[in-house]
């Protein structure tokens, strides 16, 4: 079985290793949502930040949208949290984002656990 955009997400976590290692658990989102943007600035990955998702029924767009922490490299879904663990709720936000936008990866980095950086693939 073949890994999708295996160097794409060796790059990205790198970055989000880098920010655990300098700020571990406790802060919240917004903190780690800001110094991962400077980490992949630094590292040249291309992302877009609170990148806005349509969602569509019955193939029209809704009023309705999502909001990804970042999509990196045009085509992966990277959410953000800082909570003492994940629960079913934030790993289904990844999956709806991956069907609204049809991308196929999704990662999910949770910064607040207190015992390491949490890193869950999410493939649609």
């Amino acid at each position: 079985m073949q890994i999708i955009y295996k160097n794409e997400s060796y790059a990205i976590n790198g970055a989000a290793f880098e920010v655990y290692k300098h700020l571990g658990h406790g802060f919240l989102e917004a903190v780690y949502q800001e110094a991962l943007e400077q980490e992949f600035i630094k590292r040249n990955i291309p992302y877009e930040r609170e990148k806005e998702l349509t969602i569509c029924y019955k193939e029209k767009p809704l009023k309705q949208t999502y909001r990804a922490d970042f999509v990196c490299f045009g085509s992966i879904i990277v959410e953000l949290k800082a909570v003492s663990h994940l629960e079913d709720s934030h790993r289904s936000q990844v999956f709806n984002y991956l069907k609204a936008t049809g991308y196929k990866l999704g990662i999910l980095y949770n910064f607040g656990h207190y015992d390491g950086l949490e890193i869950e693939r999410k493939l649609s």
